[in-house]
C-alpha cells in the first residue's frame, strides 16, 4: 500500500488526517496528527519516532469505538509534575519542574473491552458454616481436679452442585498491548463508566498507541475473568459461604469486541548517566508513576567541594600554627582552624550519606 494511499484509510477510519510512526527502540507503534513533527518515542524516549510506512502489518488500525476523557487541568498536571521533583535532595540536574512540565505529552492506551455470551455446564461443591458444641475434659489444679468445658467451633460442610448458565457479560476487560500488566501496575486502575463515543478531536495534541495484540489473542485473558465472574455467579446463587473444585465446560456463541483509549500524560528526564527516565500520570487521578532518585555524582561532587574547602583551611591552619612560633597568638588560631577543618571535613561525607539513605528509602518503597 502507498504512502498516499495509507493517509486516506486512516483519515476515513479515524476521522482526521493521521500519520502512523514507530519507535526504532521499543518498536510501539503510534498514530499521530498529520504534519507534526516526530517527536521522541513518549514510552522509551529513546529515540524520535520514524515513520511507518506499512501501517498494514501492523495488529490492528482500526479505530477505536470508546474513549475516557482526561480530568486534569493544565494546572493541575503542572503541580503533579513540580511535586514529583520536589523534595528530592540533590536530584540529577535534569530533574526539575520545568524540564518536565516542558516535555509533557498526551498520550491515549488501547484496551479491549468484549462482551461475551457464555453458555455453560458448571459443577462444584459448596460449603456452609455451621456451629458444633463438643465437651472437653481439663485438669487444673486451681479448681481442684478434673472440670469439663463447653466448646463452640465452627466447621464447613460440603455439598456438589451442577446447574447451567447461560449469560452475557459485558465490557470485560482485556490487554490490547503486552506491556498492559506493567503499565496498570504503575498507574493503577481507570474508570471505565466514564467512557465517552470516540471524537477524532480528541488527538489533536494526543499520540494514539496502537494495539499490539489482536482481540482473538487478548480473549484468553478475557475467557478467565468471565470464568471468575461465572464462579462468584454460582456462589451467589447457591447462597453459600464457600466454594471450590469449580469446573465448567463453555461455549461461547457471540462476542464483541470494543476497543477504548485509556489517557495518560508522559514526560522523561535524563538520570546521572544521561538515560532518558519516564515518568507516566494517570489522565483521570493525577497518580505519577516514575523513578524518583536523588544523584550520586552531584552527591560525589558536593563532597568533594567540601573536601577541598577543608583541605584549603587546614593547610592554611597549618601554616598559621607554624608562624605562631614566632608570634604565639597564631597558635591557637591555628588550631582552631585545624579543628574546624576535620569537621567540615567530616561535613563532605553529608551529601553522600542523604542521598544513599534517599535512594535506598524509595528502593524500599517500589518494592
Amino acid at each position: 500500500m502507498s504512502e498516499h494511499g495509507e493517509q486516506v484509510n486512516l483519515q476515513a477510519a479515524w476521522g482526521r488526517a493521521l500519520r502512523s510512526a514507530i519507535c526504532p527502540h521499543c518498536d510501539w507503534s503510534y498514530l499521530l496528527p498529520e504534519g507534526d513533527a516526530l517527536p521522541r518515542c513518549p514510552h522509551c524516549f529513546r529515540a524520535n519516532l520514524a515513520p511507518l510506512d506499512e501501517v498494514g502489518a501492523l495488529p490492528y488500525i482500526r479505530p477505536p469505538e470508546l474513549t475516557l476523557p482526561t480530568t486534569l487541568t493544565r494546572e493541575e498536571l503542572e503541580r503533579r509534575v513540580s511535586a514529583f521533583a520536589d523534595g528530592i535532595p540533590l536530584p540529577p540536574e535534569d530533574l526539575n519542574a520545568e524540564a518536565l512540565r516542558a516535555r509533557l505529552q498526551a498520550l491515549y492506551l488501547p484496551l479491549w473491552l468484549v462482551d461475551a455470551e457464555a453458555d455453560a455446564l458448571w459443577q462444584c461443591e459448596v460449603g456452609f458454616d455451621y456451629e458444633v458444641v463438643s465437651h472437653q475434659s481439663r485438669y487444673s489444679d486451681a479448681r481442684g481436679g478434673w472440670a469439663e468445658q463447653e466448646v463452640q467451633e465452627t466447621r464447613v460442610r460440603w455439598e456438589p452442585r451442577v446447574g447451567r448458565l447461560h449469560r452475557t457479560y459485558q465490557n470485560v476487560a482485556a490487554p490490547a498491548l503486552e506491556e498492559y500488566g506493567a503499565l496498570r501496575k504503575q498507574l493503577g486502575r481507570f474508570d471505565r463508566s466514564a467512557a465517552q463515543a470516540y471524537r477524532p478531536e480528541v488527538l489533536d495534541n494526543a499520540l494514539a498507541r496502537l494495539p499490539n495484540r489482536r482481540p482473538d489473542d487478548a480473549w484468553s485473558d478475557a475467557k478467565q475473568a468471565v470464568r471468575s465472574a461465572a464462579a462468584q455467579e454460582c456462589r451467589e446463587a447457591v447462597a453459600a459461604e464457600h466454594v471450590r473444585e469449580f469446573r465448567w465446560t463453555p461455549s461461547y456463541p457471540s462476542r464483541n469486541w470494543t476497543l477504548l483509549l485509556l489517557p495518560v500524560y508522559t514526560t522523561f528526564y535524563l538520570d546521572d548517566e544521561g538515560r532518558p527516565q519516564p515518568v507516566l500520570l494517570h489522565g483521570q487521578t493525577g497518580q505519577v508513576s516514575g523513578a524518583r532518585r536523588a544523584s550520586m555524582k552531584r552527591a560525589r561532587k558536593t563532597a568533594l567541594i567540601i573536601a577541598a574547602v577543608a583541605a584549603f583551611i587546614f593547610v592554611l591552619s597549618v601554616i598559621l600554627a607554624l608562624l605562631g612560633l614566632a608570634v604565639p597568638p597564631l597558635v591557637v588560631v591555628g588550631g582552631i582552624g585545624i579543628v574546624g577543618a576535620i569537621l567540615v571535613g567530616l561535613g563532605a561525607l553529608v551529601p553522600i550519606a542523604r542521598v544513599w539513605q534517599f535512594n535506598r528509602n524509595v528502593s524500599t518503597l517500589e518494592r
